[in-house]
């Protein structure tokens, strides 16, 4: 049986890493990986050709590079990450060159990963958060949400993937439990009571490959998550992890914008949505969809097990 090509966009990176090795795991899915890096000489890049992957050499910035990356495949998985440059217009043009090259190359299936966009829920300027960047709240989110439209204009078989908080955050962004001046161990946040969908940033992968499995039926809009938790919940978990008290600091949003490190300002105003839009943002990440979509569907706790070493030293 001849396999269909999926080109992976950010294929050496936590989602598309995610979603290329879920396809090599699965030699029934009828899919090949097409990995598509800047870096093909990179310990990731050279351990996904072993495992049988395709790789191929593209720039998000270089439309020509897109094209050929594309060319031939089925399908792909388009992402951008506002973390490397911190700027939503690269973001935008981006998109744009992923849309142009997917409706040039005739994809059969896109899957756009993508985020709300938060000025749909209230104005920038509303004095309920700081306008960032002039002209966005949440300008990670906003861009993403806004680029959605660069795929839908296109009439692009397109499936708009709103993806959630990646657990491993408390691994590599910092965010893990840290001692306070008494010793005592804290996760910070700017949730408040609200809860917090979540996932493993390798449970992405596997769920958009349950998207590209189902197919047609699957276009639209679909919001993906393992769990959601309170803050409390959390601590919770890290505390039956470590063995010793984790406690909630529930500070204000204002005070996490204040915190200083790159990117503050922005994951305050992320927080703030996702706690005051609650209901909203929730309702869209279904836990018991995205385990049909990924019947391996880890939650916190299991992930927090499968990641021990992480924590807890010796």
């Amino acid at each position: 049986m001849t396999k269909k090509p999926i080109s992976v966009f950010g294929a050496t990176g936590a989602q598309g890493g995610g979603l290329a090795r879920a396809i090599l795991a699965d030699p029934d899915s009828g899919f090949a990986v097409r990995a598509v890096t800047r870096k093909p000489d990179s310990d990731a890049a050279r351990a996904l050709a072993a495992a049988g992957a395709e790789i191929v050499v593209a720039d998000l910035d270089d439309a020509a590079s897109v094209v050929r990356a594309m060319q031939g495949a089925y399908g792909a998985y388009c992402l951008t990450n506002f973390w490397e440059h911190f700027s939503p217009e690269k973001e935008l043009a981006q998109a744009a060159i992923m849309a142009a090259a997917a409706a040039e190359t005739g994809l059969q299936h896109v899957i756009w990963s993508t985020l709300e966009d938060t000025r749909r829920f209230f104005p920038v300027g509303s004095g309920r958060m700081p306008v960032l960047m002039g002209k966005y709240n949440v300008p990670h989110f906003d861009a993403k949400g806004e680029a959605n439209q660069l795929f839908l204009d296109r009439g692009l078989p397109v499936t708009l993937l709103h993806t959630s908080f990646y657990w491993d955050n408390f691994i590599h962004f910092g965010m893990g439990p840290a001692a306070g001046p008494d010793g005592t161990l804290a996760i910070t946040l700017p949730m408040g009571d609200a809860k917090l969908p979540g996932i493993a940033a390798a449970d992405i992968g596997h769920c958009a490959l349950g998207v590209f499995k189902a197919d047609s039926t699957a276009f639209g809009t679909v919001g993906i998550a393992g769990e959601h938790l309170t803050g409390h919940e959390i601590a919770a978990s890290f505390s039956h992890l470590l063995g010793r008290p984790v406690v909630y600091n529930a500070v204000t949003p204002e005070m996490y914008r204040g915190f200083g490190f790159p990117g503050a300002d922005d994951l305050g105003n992320m927080f703030q949505f996702k706690r005051d839009f609650e209901a909203e943002f929730c309702g869209l990440r279904d836990v018991a969809a995205s385990r049909r979509l990924n019947p391996t569907l880890m939650n916190f706790g299991q992930w927090l097990d499968a990641n021990r070493a992480a924590f807890v030293q010796g």
